[in-house]
Order: structure tokens, then C-alpha cells, then sequence
């Protein structure tokens, strides 16, 4: 046999993962889960299958196996996989000390932004979010509120002018004008910087963007990644990946630039979110953050763009296949104070409460990041809110997990599961927030979620949501102390721009049978199954 040497170097990383395997000790609980589906791969790349809802799988075998069971990963490694809500809650509260990110995700990161916000652990996570809290404050973000209207508005004037002559409405892509509004609003309300996509610019920041929504990953970048799980090094290979995230890095540092020497000259204003750190590090005495981590925020653009857009998209979607629920919205909307602009008290109150529950039955179903994946730097117990059945016939009422474990939460499976959230769990069902009191104590520990017979059926909100931890019982912006930083952020850009849609046009899908379904690219984005990259197009009147 010819031994290459890609096979030769192919068998040597196989040794050395092998050997340093071996040398993992402690105890772990025997857990049950599924069987391998590949040798090299595990389950990884079935559940990278752009066709498989990875939430719908991980709730299928969390019916099988139970609230907390192991996956095999990539080169005979295993994945604990953790839906018990008690569980969960332990996993979170012990992020960037006991559970931290994965090598791979690290270093994509530092690569990708540098040592911000998101790449930190420990006591510098601790004393960058400290830094970071005084911008996203409910002052600071109130202030910005204007941005997200005039934003809107921007898009109001261009859709009002191509649909001036068209009474039956035109067809339009909602997703491409979803990136632009987002990417105009977080430009300025994060760096002071008008990128001018509402005006048809298409600066590289722009289109690195588009690029990674849209690009789907190769088979051998697949294989790559997958592999990287086990060797971070790998990520060194070039791929279209690298190259759109170098373009995107070097287009913020010179946006960052310009910013830091703007903000440092002697009374200029600044209300954006780096341009606030900027001045902070300037004037504070006590420097939370360092020049190279205030810039390195950029990722925060990333963060509220994207998400952004891809909510905004998401609720247009399941609006237009839900007219009842629209004329609902519309109508509360165009009700209170005569169908003005609701204020920041309003958006963040209990006055408009049928567009709070849009907002955040779009984020149950559809959350951004459909999993959080760490690595556990030392032993640890993880308690259960219900016993488990062992792969050896124990009943155990916590789990053991290993130094050098990797864990994961999968969020889409939670916001999503039968067992929390009754058996209409899959559906759009904005009404089920009507009424709904967040306390979080009212209920906790008194309600078990049973996998197999599920939540009880009924209105409203199932009690055995109130065992989910995290904002309004969702794990959509996660918990512990990663929390989405910029929660309040993105609710008031989702609410405020989705108000100004809504009040002012009206939308559907020409054909009841649209099938919408995710492009798994770089950054997974919906779009309208037999259309050309992530297009959304649905047909778009306004309200007179």
C-alpha cells in the first residue's frame, strides 16, 4: 500500500490524539446516548446535514436516553449533551471558570476580532464586562433609540417610493433590507459610522457580510472544521471562511481608527457604544479595558447585526404565514397613541404587550446560536431537577463530568422542546405571552419535565418553563455570566424597527405553501426554499 503523505500525517495526528486521550483521568457518569454514525466524524457531520434540525434531533434523543446523554464526537471523542434545566442552570452560573470555550472557538475568535469581550475567561471576562456594562446600560441604549427609527424610516422612504405605483404591492427580498437597516443602525450606534446600506452602498464590510450569510461551506470545509474540533491548528488551512473574516477585520480596525481618533479629540460628543469605552479609557482613573480590548469589541457589530436581521427576517416570516396574528399586531399598534412611534419606556414597558410577545416568540423558535459548546477546565457535579437512569441501571440525581469534557447546551432543542413548552411547542404562538408573569421563583423546583409524556396542554405559558433560567425563561440570550450584554440593545432595535413595519405595510407569501428553511452558511440565515442564496421575497402593500 502507497502511503502518502497526507495519510502519513493523517495517522500521526490519530496517535497523538489517541495517546493524549488516554491520559484523561476521573470519573464520569455512564451515560446512554445514540450509536456512532461514522468512525471519523461521529454524529458531527449528520448533524451539520444542511436537511437535519439539529434542536428536533437533540429532542428526539432526549427522549430516548434522558435529560443528560452523550453523543460521539469527532476521532471516537463524546459530547455531553445537557437538557436538565437544574443542570443547565449549574452550567451556566459556572461559564468562563469551570466551563470555557473550546480551543477551536477561541482561537477562531482571537483570529477573527482579537482578545474582546467574547474571547475572554476567567478574571479578564470579568473585568471586561465591567467595562463594557456602563455603554449597554438602559441610559446609554435609551439614547440610541432614535437611531433605530431613523434607520427605519431611511427604509420606509425607499419602499414608499417603488411602491407608490403599484397598489397590489410589489414582491421584495425582506431578508436584503433586514441586513441593510441592521447594518446602518449598529454602524452608527456602535461606532458612530454610517455604513450607507439603506442609500446603496456596499462598502467591504458589507459585503464580507453577505458573503459569509450566503457562502455554504464546502464538503472539505466541513471535514476541516470538524477535524479542527480535535486539532486547532487546522484553521490554518486558507479557506473562504479565512479570507471573508480577514477582509471583515481589517475593514473594522480602519473603522475603529478613524473612531479612537475622532472620540480623543477635545470635546467631541460621542454616544456610540466604542466611541463610550473610548472616552472611559480616556478619562476614568481605573482602566477596566485596554486600547487593543476596547477595539477589539468590533465583534459586538457581528453580534448585533446579525442576529438582528436574522429576527427581524424570521418575524416578517412568520407574520406573513400568520395574517391573523399581524392584523393582531397592526392593530395594537395603530391603537395606542394614535399609532405614533412607541417611546423607549414603551418598548421596554407592558404597553404594547401582543409586539412584546412577537418579539419574543420569534426568539423562542428561532434563537441566533442553536447551541453553546464548552470545554470543563476541572471536575464537576452537575445536579438534576429529575433522576436519570445510567448507562449502568443507576438512578443518579447528579452527573459527573471529567476535566477536559466537552459539554453543550443545545438551546434550539430547549426554547423548542414538547417537554417545557406543552405540544405546541413547534408552533408560532405569540398568544402563549399574553399574560405571562416572569417571576422567577414562583414556581422553581415544583414542576419535573418529563421527556417522554411532555408538558401538560393548555393556554398560556406551561409551568414547567418557569424551571428555564435565563431572560423571560429563554436560553436565546444565554445565562451566567455570558448573558448577552447587548440584550437591551437588540429587543429595542427588534421592537422599534418591526413597529414601524408593521404599522405602515402589510406582508405575505404569494403561495400558502412557501417552504422557508435555514442555509446553514457561516451565518445561518433563513431563506425561501428554491431561491438563489438566502432571498426571502414576499409581497409587500402598504397599510392605508
Amino acid at each position: 500500500m502507497m502511503f502518502t503523505p497526507q495519510i502519513l500525517i493523517g495517522l500521526l495526528c490519530v496517535c497523538i490524539y489517541l495517546f493524549f486521550r488516554r491520559q484523561k483521568k476521573g470519573y464520569a457518569t455512564p451515560l446512554t446516548g445514540p450509536p456512532s454514525q461514522s468512525i471519523i466524524f461521529g454524529v458531527s457531520r449528520y448533524l451539520n446535514f444542511p436537511q437535519v434540525d439539529s434542536g428536533e434531533v437533540f429532542e428526539r434523543w432526549a427522549k430516548e436516553y434522558g435529560s443528560v446523554y452523550k453523543i460521539p464526537n469527532v476521532l471516537g471523542g463524546t459530547k455531553i449533551i445537557v437538557c436538565d434545566p437544574r443542570a443547565v442552570k449549574d452550567f451556566y452560573t459556572k461559564e468562563t471558570w469551570t466551563y470555557v470555550r473550546t480551543s477551536l472557538s477561541k482561537k477562531l475568535i482571537e483570529t477573527s476580532f482579537g482578545r474582546g469581550l467574547l474571547w475572554a475567561e476567567g478574571e479578564s471576562h470579568k473585568r471586561q464586562r465591567k467595562g463594557l456594562t456602563p455603554a449597554f446600560s438602559n441610559a446609554a441604549i435609551r439614547r440610541l433609540t432614535s437611531v433605530f427609527y431613523d434607520s427605519a424610516y431611511k427604509l420606509k422612504s425607499h419602499w414608499d417610493a417603488d411602491l407608490s405605483n403599484h397598489p397590489d404591492g410589489l414582491v421584495i427580498d425582506v431578508q436584503t433590507w433586514m441586513n441593510h437597516i441592521s447594518i446602518d443602525s449598529v454602524g452608527i450606534a456602535g461606532f458612530s459610522h454610517d455604513f450607507g446600506a439603506l442609500d446603496g452602498k456596499h462598502p467591504a464590510v458589507v459585503a464580507a457580510f453577505e458573503s459569509l450569510g450566503s457562502a455554504t461551506p464546502s464538503s472539505f470545509s466541513t471535514i476541516v472544521f470538524l477535524l479542527s474540533l480535535v486539532f486547532p491548528i487546522l484553521t490554518n488551512i486558507p479557506r473562504e471562511r479565512t479570507r471573508l473574516f480577514a477582509q471583515l477585520t481589517k475593514s473594522m480596525t480602519e473603522i475603529a481608527d478613524v473612531l479612537l481618533e475622532r472620540t480623543r479629540k477635545a470635546g467631541a460628543e460621542e454616544k456610540s457604544i466604542i466611541g463610550l469605552l473610548i472616552k472611559a479609557e480616556s478619562t476614568n482613573g481605573e482602566l477596566h479595558m485596554s486600547q487593543e480590548e476596547v477595539l477589539a469589541q468590533n465583534v459586538l457589530l457581528l453580534a448585533g447585526y446579525e442576529t438582528t436581521s436574522t429576527s427581524l427576517t424570521w418575524a416578517l416570516i412568520e407574520l406573513a404565514k400568520n395574517s391573523e396574528k399581524q392584523d393582531r399586531l397592526r392593530k395594537e399598534l395603530l391603537g395606542l397613541a394614535g399609532g405614533s412611534d412607541p417611546t423607549w419606556d414603551q418598548l421596554t414597558g407592558t404597553d404594547y404587550p401582543y409586539l412584546d410577545a412577537v418579539v419574543h416568540e420569534t426568539l423562542r423558535l428561532h434563537p441566533p446560536v442553536a447551541e453553546t459548546s464548552r470545554t470543563a477546565t476541572q471536575d464537576d457535579i452537575l445536579p438534576l431537577s429529575s433522576p436519570l437512569t445510567t448507562a449502568d441501571g443507576q438512578i443518579v440525581n447528579s452527573v459527573a463530568i471529567p476535566k477536559g469534557s466537552n459539554v453543550s447546551v443545545p438551546i434550539r432543542c430547549i426554547n423548542r422542546a414538547e417537554a417545557i413548552w406543552g405540544p405546541r411547542a413547534k408552533e408560532f404562538l405569540p398568544e402563549r405571552w399574553i399574560g405571562f408573569s416572569e417571576d422567577e421563583s414562583k414556581h422553581a423546583g415544583d414542576f419535573k419535565i418529563d421527556w417522554q409524556k411532555g408538558a401538560e396542554a393548555g393556554e398560556g405559558i406551561p409551568p414547567t418553563v418557569q424551571e428555564i433560567h435565563g431572560h423571560k425563561h429563554l436560553l436565546t440570550f444565554s445565562d451566567g455570566p455570558r448573558t448577552c450584554l447587548g440584550k437591551a440593545f437588540a429587543l429595542a432595535e427588534f421592537k422599534a424597527v418591526l413597529s414601524v413595519l408593521i404599522r405602515n405595510y402589510s406582508f405575505s407569501f404569494d403561495d400558502p405553501n412557501t417552504k422557508v428553511i435555514t442555509q446553514l452558511a457561516v451565518l445561518p440565515r433563513p431563506k425561501v426554499e428554491g431561491c438563489d442564496g438566502t432571498q426571502v421575497p414576499m409581497r409587500v402593500r402598504r397599510v392605508e
